[in-house]
């Protein structure tokens, strides 16, 4: 692999604890059954930070994202106390963007107004519906009327970047309900808001006793409505399930869909580190437990590393950037891989005979067909 230009770096903190874990969860989230200790697990952030910094010196962060579990849970001073310490070690640009996910019903005006002086610059607010039948459904710990007291409380706290993320396909939902979730969203005039379908994943009580959802042919007609509602409002769609105002993607995403670098802190996090000099590229894993987690960064043991192969590489890049509905410059896949375009020849012309996608100036992007079989796209490329 030969790299030629720089790779861009994001760092994402996981925050693994949940008031309750939703049935259909599979995240790496575990049920706060007692007080965490809040102090040792951001020690334990702290140090996985300093051992990787040998990694990526010099290098400059484009964003950070807090994700879980329900980071909003962590306190202000907890929180205070990591960001100061991660700005100390990295240096933040004045344009860096600091998303933290957030549970409507872990906040208030004051909490959110202490994420804010902390650092935080945008928030992504997990609402999932507006429906009180469907979030008991989902087994969220939030109502409706908490939700959008939730929104106007970041509001009033001075955000004025953040995500509301939708789920549709729910238990029982019409297609009605689905637009009316969406039209409900609207009315906040979000920079950015996911819709994202409700799947059955292993590993999660849904999967094991699933719910009654709607069907195939009913999810896709609530899709498409949904989509028309969201583009009618002036919503572009940049990826499958990410709509935005102009201008306002989520910065922190994108570097994950054009195959970005980021370092995973915390309990179970996935992180990946290109190494240039060497023609490498590298995956690591934190342990999932918490406790487990906590313990290794004591004994300052970096958790587990795979290196990727050339197999690896242009599979994991496809699965990424196919994602995005404006496609991608061809030379992203040489500049984010180090392979040459001949890796690719075989699967392209595939993709163009059977009308998957099209290759215009250099870039590649899907069609319609091509978008609805995303999945055996992907597979092209196994």
């Amino acid at each position: 692999m030969n790299f030629t230009q720089p790779i861009p770096l994001s760092l994402y903190v996981h925050y693994p604890w949940c008031v309750q874990k939703c049935p259909y969860c599979d995240f790496n989230s575990h049920t706060l059954k007692a007080q965490a200790d809040e102090s040792a697990y951001i020690e334990a952030l702290i140090k996985q930070l300093e051992l990787t910094l040998p990694h990526i010196w010099g290098r400059p962060i484009r964003s950070i994202f807090f994700g879980g579990g329900t980071p909003s849970l962590i306190s202000e001073a907890g929180l205070n106390r990591f960001l100061s310490q991660a700005r100390a070690l990295l240096g933040f640009g004045p344009e860096i963007e600091v998303t933290l996910e957030a549970n409507p019903g872990t906040v208030d005006f004051q909490k959110f107004a202490g994420f804010r002086e902390a650092g935080i610059n945008r928030l992504s607010m997990g609402i999932q519906s507006f429906d009180d039948e469907k979030l008991q459904a989902l087994g969220r710990i939030h109502s409706s009327k908490e939700a959008c007291l939730a929104i106007d409380a970041a509001r009033h706290a001075g955000f004025d970047n953040f995500n509301l993320d939708l789920m549709f396909a729910l238990p029982g939902q019409t297609l009605e309900q689905a637009v009316a979730d969406v039209e409900m969203a609207l009315g906040f005039e979000p920079p950015h808001l996911s819709h994202y379908q409700l799947t059955l994943e292993p590993n999660t009580p849904f999967y094991k006793q699933p719910p009654v959802l709607p069907d195939e042919d009913l999810a896709w007609e609530m899709q498409q409505a949904c989509q028309l509602r969201l583009a009618e409002s002036g919503y572009q769609h940049y990826e499958v399930s990410a709509y935005t105002q102009p201008n306002r993607n989520c910065q922190h995403n994108l570097n994950y869909w054009q195959f970005g670098d980021y370092i995973g802190l915390g309990a179970g996090a996935h992180g990946k580190i290109t190494d240039p000099p060497q023609g490498q590229i590298w995956r690591t894993q934190m342990p999932a437990s918490p406790g487990a987690y906590i313990e290794e960064m004591k004994t300052a043991r970096p958790g587990r590393t795979h290196q990727l192969d050339k197999q690896d590489a242009v599979f994991e890049f496809m699965l990424n950037a196919l994602r995005l509905q404006d496609g991608f410059d061809l030379s992203l896949f040489t500049a984010r891989t180090g392979l040459p375009l001949t890796e690719l020849r075989p699967q392209l012309t595939e993709m163009q005979t059977k009308n998957w996608a099209k290759i215009d100036n250099n870039r590649l992007c899907l069609t319609s067909l091509g978008q609805q079989y995303l999945n055996d796209v992907v597979g092209l490329f196994l």
